[in-house]
This record gives structure tokens, sequence and C-alpha cells, in this order.
């Protein structure tokens, strides 16, 4: 007998990168969330606050539909993806992210203009650190995670660190 949670097969993610050629900041996070899974696009969750965060930073209004924050992203030169391929992963728990394949950002790095990398969260960064740095030998910038159970950092504060990727927006 089994104790404890049995990790299931692997997931893939699906959802491919919103980039172009303008795009100079290139935001990953981990892997999807099981709502962003349904949802097929990134940071679906509702009580995630990462729209949240983009839009004041860019001064706009809050994307209601997937096509909207797609346009938010490519209007102010933002790349959005994740780091992980693959993996074994229980509910939506970064924790229990196992046996990763990372994705090959080669394309979104080749194709657009990136000038900065950003980590959504500490589980992206080590991530990013252990499987994609040592290919493309690209720094990244840990910043605080906009997922729910992040509760020790403020709307308003995340807002604050957030805004350090202003200045690489035209």
């Amino acid at each position: 007998m089994m104790i404890g949670v049995a990790m299931s097969k692997s997931l893939v993610h699906t959802v491919p990168p919103v980039f172009n050629e303008n795009s100079k900041i290139l935001i990953l996070g981990s892997f999807p969330s099981i709502k962003s899974r349904e949802g097929e696009f990134f940071y679906h969750h509702p009580q995630n606050r990462f729209w949240r965060v983009i839009s004041a930073i860019c001064d706009e209004k809050l994307p209601e539909t997937i096509d909207d924050k797609k346009q938010l992203l490519i209007r102010n030169q933002i790349a959005l993806w994740d780091v992980v391929h693959s993996c074994q992963v229980i509910g939506s728990a970064d924790s229990s992210i196992k046996n990763v394949i990372p994705n090959d950002i080669t394309p979104v790095i080749e194709h657009a203009d990136i000038q900065r990398i950003y980590a959504n969260g500490a589980t992206a960064f080590r991530l990013y650190k252990r499987y994609i740095y040592k290919d493309n030998r690209r720094e990244i910038i840990l910043l605080p995670s906009t997922s729910p159970a992040n509760a020790s950092f403020s709307l308003e504060k995340l807002i604050d660190i957030w805004s350090v990727i202003r200045p690489m927006m035209d």
C-alpha cells in the first residue's frame, strides 16, 4: 500500500508563448496551474494577480479576454511563457513539480529583441537556473510570485516591486 499522494503521469504545457519581434521583456512562470490548463492561457485563476500587476504597471485597464491579454503584452513589448514544457505536478503546487522537461526558449530569444528575462516567482527562477541557463547564459531576475499562494505580498507591494520592468518598455 502506498502512503501519500501518488504522482500522476507527466502533464504537457500546451499554451504557446506570447511574443513578437518587438518584445523586449520575457517573463517566465513555472508551469500552468489547473485553472490555467483548463482555461488554456497563462494566469487564468481569478485570484492570481499577474494581470492586475501588469495592467497597473502598463497603466492600462485590466484585460478581460485572452485576446485582450495577448494584446496588452504585445503593446507593451512583453513576451510571456513558462520554464517547464512537461512535468509531474500535484494540483497546482509548484513545490510538487518533478521530472521536469524544460521549454526551449531559443525561438523567443532568436525572434524577439529580449533585453531582460524575469521569473515570476522562486520556482520559475530555480528551474530556469537549473535547466535553461546553461544553454543560453542569459541572466534571469527574480520577481515575487503573483500567485494567490504568495499571500505575504499585497497587490500594492507586487506592483511596486514589479515596476522594475517598466523602464524596459518604450
